[in-house]
């Protein structure tokens, strides 16, 4: 039986997001905010103050952690602000640091005054050692560099100090921009082999990354112009940001400030709507540039802009005024760009073609943003088993767990929702008769809570999904309430170090139920807490300001068993070897992440739809394919070579070495080409590779069992 359960069911203030869980509405009115470049301030602003003294009195009492707002946390955020800047400890000198530190116990006592100067203070030295670098950096790329020299470069940032001297600042920029260049040029050679065997690069990927081909000190100039640009055009909203951010982050690597205008985007991409013209834009060298259109927006309708052109002008309506946009920041160019649906705006834009400057004229227009958005497709894959019928599953990429939060506390019908969408999947795989459903959470880092207990009702029939304790340490049980599933048939469901929070409620749920299969990394990202939203301008000014939100911690959340996911993960059932896995990105990994524990489980069914004798047969089976497999043969040596590296504390500036070791793999090249996938639009709804085709192998088999088993029936 189909049941809808795409209502909301959780109190409202609980009922958004599992990594962001209370979104308070817009205000209506905004108080008018100067907002100038760090360079132009002199003094931390009024408003300012306010809010790191608000911040700071939430932090204090209201942080999961119960830990207070101290010379330990002060001294934590001290180390994170220099991080948020200087990651590689390329830019400032032992000696700014030793200036610094003499604060490093009084950023507590700072943030419960409400004083920044400490930061700006920093940020300003932080731009002269900016601007000394980058004289260098421009220096050293036209250098001729000796490639033949046993030279290296420290690439471990936890092991490197700090440069002692202008010299060792300027040596190690040196060596930098030798390393960068032979990085380049390794891209160069590996562009030019692919052209000349006929492989065909992905456009996306040079609209993103640059042409390989181009001359690499060209490039590596264009890149340093922009690191000053773009430090240089920070202002005093960014600056509070990553100064409050920094403060918040020692508490726990979730809870962070948002400033108006990443506020304003968050809502956009939980809502996966928003007016405008439906490209996403970058910036380089100084143009905003179009990396792609999105499917159905109005530029796609439109047809003239394309991927790669560079908008260098913007005007508003009709006639409004051509306002010049080149080296203007990127925030700022969207924002001029959005607006209104219904509404025009004119765009003055350099073709990639090479073609003269253009205006284009374009109505803007409500856009879905589809890559975040469930999509399906039917597999069929072989024969089922003992029978000549094609076997057939339906497959369901699902990036996000979205929910339209503005028109659902509106109680507007019809309102956008993952649940919806899946629901009308699965209604649709029925009527095709798919023999299992295989559920991809593999690139889900999350959304909305409500969606994830929704999502996992239409698997299971009533029942606790997720479990939440707060500070005072009260637990208190979710429960999917409809009756009715909307698919019992064999379900699987794919997951990655990458799939985090929801998707980690979800996967976790079904394994507690033994309703489904979960296959992939070893484990999930572990991320099992909860986040509130608190918009500052509610809290201040009762809706009369808009001055941004903090991100809080307030919750964990465990699994239906008690269990939590915090650090832990969801465990698989049947690994699949990935270099995903390799990756040092899960929540175990990041500074000042909350530990692991366990409450009282919740009673639930148990659908014995996975037990240990199917497991131990679907491993066997899935061994021994993986064994054979000449593709997962390469995978393994690549994922061994990955971790050689990856260890590494120095790379090799000898251009033969360094080459060399970059033919068989490169560790910062694979994690760069691994982000760059995930920010490319998935354009196939389902790939047919060898791990796909071991996942439909795996669903083919369970299909089998659980039918000679006779543990379910399809739909």
């Amino acid at each position: 039986m189909h049941v809808s359960k795409s209502a909301i069911r959780l109190p409202l203030w609980i009922a958004v997001v599992c990594s962001l869980v209370t979104i308070v509405a817009p205000s209506a009115l905004a108080v008018d905010r100067d907002n100038p470049l760090v360079e132009e301030m002199t003094r931390t602003r009024p408003m300012d103050r306010t809010i790191i003294k608000t911040v700071a009195r939430i932090m204090d009492r209201q942080h999961f952690s119960k830990h207070p707002l101290d010379d330990e946390i002060s001294e934590r955020a001290f180390k994170q602000f220099l991080r948020a800047l200087d990651p590689l400890k390329l830019y400032f000198l032992q000696s700014d640091i030793d200036e610094f530190s003499k604060n490093k116990t009084q950023l507590d006592d700072f943030a419960k005054a409400g004083d920044m100067d400490f930061a700006r203070r920093v940020f300003l030295r932080f731009l002269q050692r900016v601007d000394e670098r980058v004289e260098q950096a421009h220096r050293f790329i036209d250098m001729e560099h000796d490639f033949t020299v046993d030279e290296k470069l420290a690439v471990d940032r936890d092991k490197i100090d700090f440069a002692k001297s202008p010299q060792e600042a300027e040596d190690r920029m040196r060596r930098q921009i030798k390393y960068s260049l032979l990085v380049l040029e390794s891209d160069r050679i590996r562009a030019q082999k692919e052209a000349e065997a006929g492989v065909q690069r992905d456009p996306s990927r040079n609209i993103l990354t640059g042409d390989p081909l181009e001359d690499p000190k060209e490039r590596l100039h264009r890149r340093y112009r922009n690191v000053k640009r773009r430090w240089h055009q920070t202002d005093a909203d960014e600056l509070l940001e990553i100064y409050l951010s920094s403060i918040t982050t020692s508490f726990d690597p979730h809870t962070s400030y948002m400033s108006p205008d990443t506020l304003e985007n968050f809502r956009i991409v939980m809502s996966l709507n928003l007016d405008g013209i439906g490209a996403q834009l970058t910036s380089e060298d100084g143009y905003t540039k179009l990396t792609s259109i999105i499917p159905g927006g109005a530029a796609d309708k439109d047809g003239r802009l394309q991927p790669g052109d560079r908008i260098i002008a913007v005007g508003q309506g009709t006639d409004g005024e051509m306002v010049d946009v080149i080296d203007m920041k990127l925030d700022d160019v969207v924002d001029m760009i959005r607006g209104p649906a219904g509404t025009v705006v004119r765009l003055g834009v350099l073709p990639a073609s090479g073609a003269e400057t253009q205006i284009i004229e374009i109505v803007r227009a409500k856009i879905a943003l589809e890559d975040s958005a469930a999509r399906s497709e039917i597999v069929e894959y072989g024969k089922k088993p003992g029978s000549d019928q094609p076997f057939k599953v339906g497959y369901i990429d699902l990036p996000s767990f979205y929910m339209d939060m503005e028109a659902a506390r509106n109680h507007k019908e019809g309102f956008r929702s993952t649940t919806r969408d899946v629901s009308r999947i699965l209604s649709e795989f029925k009527d095709a008769g798919v023999d299992a459903v295989v559920l991809d959470l593999s690139r889900n880092g999350g959304g909305s809570l409500t969606e994830a207990i929704n999502l996992t009702g239409l698997f299971i029939d009533r029942g606790p999904v997720v479990q939440v304790k707060d500070l005072t340490g009260h637990v208190e049980v979710y429960e999917d309430e409809a009756a009715g599933v909307a698919w019992e048939g064999p379900l699987v469901v794919l997951t990655s170090k990458e799939s985090a929070s929801a998707s980690e409620i979800l996967a976790g749920a079904i394994q507690d139920y033994g309703r489904g299969l979960i296959i992939g990394d070893p484990q999930t990202h572990g991320k099992g807490t909860v986040q509130s939203l608190v918009d500052l301008g509610q809290q201040l000014f009762g809706g009369a300001g808009e001055m941004g939100a903090l991100k809080i911690t307030i919750q964990q959340f465990y699994l239906p068993d008690g269990v939590s996911t915090q650090r832990r993960g969801v465990l698989s059932d049947i690994v699949l070897p990935a270099i995903t896995a390799s990756f040092d990105n899960s929540e175990a990994d990041l500074d000042y992440a909350l530990p692991n524990d366990q409450v009282r489980g919740a009673r639930h069914l148990d659908y014995n739809l996975v037990n240990s004798t199917v497991l131990a047969q679907l491993r066997e089976k899935s061994s021994q394919r993986v064994a054979q497999s000449e593709e997962f043969k390469k995978l393994l040596k690549r994922i061994a070579l990955y971790e050689q590296q990856k260890n590494e504390e120095f790379v090799s500036l000898n251009r033969d070495e360094f080459l060399r070791r970059r033919a068989e793999l490169d560790a910062q090249r694979e994690e760069e080409e691994q982000l760059l996938d995930s920010q490319l639009p998935k354009k196939e709804v389902f790939h047919m590779d060898y791990y796909n085709r071991e996942v439909l192998e795996i669903a083919r088999d369970y299909v089998e069992l659980i039918s000679k088993l006779n543990l379910a029936q399809a739909g």
